[in-house]
This record gives structure tokens, C-alpha cells and sequence, in this order.
């Protein structure tokens, strides 16, 4: 772990040697696998006109690399991060480069699509577990706050850049293509990282690659903040998975806007989150990490029920102007709520696991985590063909479920 000066600033992170590289890899990463997220929802309802199908290509890109993390946390802690991100990147540049190439000559069943989606999502985890595994390993302790701060706006930035983005090339030049340009981003990501040396930090291993994964499941289960953790917000995920499909049928379906109004949509969250991120990454999380957690949660309840009246939940029929502010506050406020809960969740997580464990427990954590998203996108797509008022309120009762999970289960120190 580096050593510098007692400078707690962001300029600190500047004299990390190999940082700066990381992070602009990352940043283009998430921008691409942020466009990735709106734009495959829009090219499946376009190409096959079915919410059900854009529900499953979302679980199929995303579950299996979950449900492989525990070996994806072994290999990241016996063969070192750096690479395996590279892996993931490249894996993601050829399956994105077929699923184009396929589109554009016509030649993309739908049982196809999710064949490759499947198999693409398996290495997702390599990148995902190893940047954020990668950080507390590059940067020191006194800087850990503000190293999560640009972590997390490194998802905020993409969320601001890559969902517009995305639904004006879909609009422009075709769900195809966009894809293909996607997959090129993923590729220059590669390039970027590719020569950064792999740091070393000292393992805790048998030797054997499954003993290892199992050992990893383990420390996550005895581990109480990383369980407690896990059950909240993959609960939670449920309802940020549900509005990957539910906002976009929403916006075109529902209130008659265009493929570009997707975008700014999920743009304003990013906005929001950027300065909530900055503002809390400023804060020192120690011993204010569970309200920082716990009160987000429940807030984000309500973030989701703003959705309702745009969907005409109860017979309400707001009109395009009307549909589109509800949509909006929606996002504007689950941004603002991103911060806290994001700064304090990636620092305690940081600070309450052994480093020669951070491979492993990062993986198993991120992935019980994140599980609620793909389900929640499947179930999303599945119910919103019959209510989409429905899947909101499935959001709602998640992030209130969440809420409380949260506050029985997360040790408070």
C-alpha cells in the first residue's frame, strides 16, 4: 500500500503512481458498459418489440458473472487484477463486436442474443470486483474516502455521459451499430491498462482454485458487515433493476417521447450523483457508516414511488410534460441519495475486510450485492407486459425490505 504525506485532499491522489491510468480505463469502461445498459434495452425493443426479452438479455448479461464470482475472487487473488480486468474488457469487445455484426447482416436470433449475453457476462466480474479490490491496494488508508468518492462518480460520470449518449446513437444511426461502437470503447479501456503493473499484496491460499473459492464464500458468510450488507442491498437492486426496463417503456410507450429522452433521464441522476458523491467523499465515514447506509435506503422508497403517477398507477393519466418531472425527480433523487450510501458502503467494506481476502470477499460481496439487479430486470420485463404499476410498487416494497435489512443485520461498528 503506497505511503504519502498526511494530505487528505483529492489532489493527494495525484501522486499515486499508476492511478491516474487506472481510473481513465475505468472511466471509459463504465461509459461504455453505461451505454451498454440502455442501449440493449433499446435495440431488443426495437428489434423484437418485447419487454420480456429486454428483461432476459439484462438478467443474461449480468447473473452468470455473479453467480461464478466466488472462483472470479480466487483468480483475482492468485493471479492478480490488473489482467483479469484486461480479460474482461476483451471478452466484452468480441461479444459485443458478434451481436452487431450478427444484427446488422440479420443473422441474430433472440435465443442467440442471450446465448451470448450469457456467456459474455461470466469475466464481468473480473472487472467490477477487480478495480474496486484494486484501490485500497494502490492508495492509502487516510485517502480511502476520497479514492471511493472518484470510484463511485466514476459510475455517476457514466451515468451522465453514457445513457444519452447511447439512445441518440440509437436513434441516429441504428441499435447495431451502436453496439459495435460500444464494443470499441471496450477495447480502448484494454489498451489503456493493459500496461500497469500488477501490485503485490500477500494472499490467503491453499493452492487449489475451488478450496479457495469455497474459503471465500466462507469469510463472506462469518463476515457480519459483508453479509448484512449483501441481503440489504441486493433487495434494494431489485428496484434499480426494475427501472432499467420499466423507465425506458415508460418514456415511449406510456408517454409517447423519443429514444433521446431515455437518456436524459437516467442523465439527471448522474448529475445529481456527482455532487453528492464529491460531498460526502469529503466527509470521514468512521463510525457514521450504518445511517449513512441504513437512512438512504428507506428514502429510496419513496425516490421509486415517484414513478407511479408517470406509469398511471391508479387510473392517472399525467400527460408527456407532467410524466417526464415525475421521471425526473425520480432520478434527481435517487442521485442525491447515491452518495452517502456509496461512500460509506465502500469504506466500510474496505476497512471491516483482511487484504489477503479482499479478492475473494470483494467477489462473493459485490456479487450478493448486485444479485437483485438482473432479477429485478427479468421480473420488471415479465410483469410490466401486464402492469407496469405493478413493477413499481415490486421496486417500493424492495427498497423498504432493504431499509430494513439494513438496520438489523449491518453491524453499526
Amino acid at each position: 500500500m503506497t505511503e504519502i504525506p498526511a494530505d487528505r485532499s483529492y489532489r493527494a491522489l495525484l501522486r499515486v503512481p499508476t492511478l491516474g491510468r487506472v481510473i481513465l480505463s475505468m472511466q471509459i469502461a463504465r461509459t461504455a458498459q453505461s451505454m451498454l445498459s440502455v442501449a440493449i434495452v433499446l435495440f431488443t425493443l426495437a428489434e423484437y418489440d418485447s419487454p420480456g426479452l429486454a428483461g432476459l438479455v439484462t438478467f443474461a448479461s449480468i447473473f452468470p458473472g455473479l453467480v461464478v464470482s466466488p472462483i472470479a475472487g480466487a483468480l483475482l487473488d492468485r493471479h492478480g487484477r490488473v489482467r483479469l480486468i484486461v480479460v474482461d474488457y476483451a471478452v466484452a469487445l468480441a461479444s459485443l463486436t458478434l451481436i452487431g455484426g450478427l444484427a446488422l447482416a440479420d443473422l441474430l436470433p433472440a435465443w442467440l442474443l442471450v446465448l451470448i449475453a450469457l456467456v459474455s457476462s461470466v469475466t464481468g466480474i473480473f472487472s467490477h470486483t477487480g478495480l474496486r479490490s484494486l484501490f485500497p491496494i494502490l492508495v492509502p488508508r487516510p485517502l480511502w474516502e476520497r479514492v471511493n468518492a472518484v470510484d463511485s462518480n466514476g459510475y455517476v460520470v457514466a451515468t451522465i455521459i453514457g445513457p444519452p449518449l447511447a439512445a441518440a446513437l440509437v436513434a441516429t444511426i441504428g441499435g447495431p451499430t451502436t453496439i459495435l461502437a460500444i464494443a470499441v470503447a471496450f477495447g480502448v479501456a484494454a489498451v489503456v491498462i493493459v500496461r500497469v503493473p500488477e501490485p503485490h499484496v500477500e494472499s490467503a491460499s491453499t493452492g487449489r482454485l475451488f478450496a479457495d473459492a469455497w474459503q471465500g464464500v466462507l469469510y463472506f458468510w462469518r463476515n457480519l458487515t459483508l453479509r448484512g450488507l449483501g441481503l440489504s442491498l441486493s433487495l434494494v437492486n431489485l428496484a434499480m433493476g426494475m427501472t432499467t426496463i420499466v423507465i425506458p417503456l415508460t418514456v415511449i410507450e406510456v408517454l409517447g417521447a423519443g429514444q433521446a429522452a431515455v437518456g436524459l433521464v437516467f442523465a439527471l441522476a448522474g448529475v445529481s450523483g456527482m455532487l453528492s458523491v464529491f460531498a460526502f467523499g469529503r466527509v470521514d465515514t468512521r463510525g457514521r457508516e450504518w445511517p449513512m447506509i441504513v437512512i438512504p435506503m428507506f428514502l429510496s422508497a419513496g425516490a421509486v414511488a415517484l414513478i407511479l403517477p408517470a406509469v398511471g398507477a391508479g387510473g392517472m393519466e399525467v400527460g408527456l410534460v407532467a410524466g417526464l418531472v415525475f421521471l425526473a425527480a425520480h432520478s434527481v433523487t435517487i442521485g442525491l441519495l447515491q452518495g452517502p450510501l456509496d461512500i460509506a458502503l465502500f469504506t466500510v467494506r474496505q476497512r471491516r475486510t483482511d487484504p489477503a481476502w479482499m479478492g475473494r470477499a470483494f467477489a462473493v460481496s459485490m456479487a450478493v450485492n448486485f444479485v437483485g439487479f438482473p432479477i429485478g430486470a427479468a421480473a420488471a420485463g415479465a410483469i410490466a407486459t401486464i402492469s407496469l404499476p405493478a413493477a413499481v410498487v415490486l421496486g417500493v416494497v424492495a427498497c423498504l425490505a432493504g431499509g430494513v435489512a439494513a438496520a438489523v443485520l449491518v453491524p453499526r461498528h
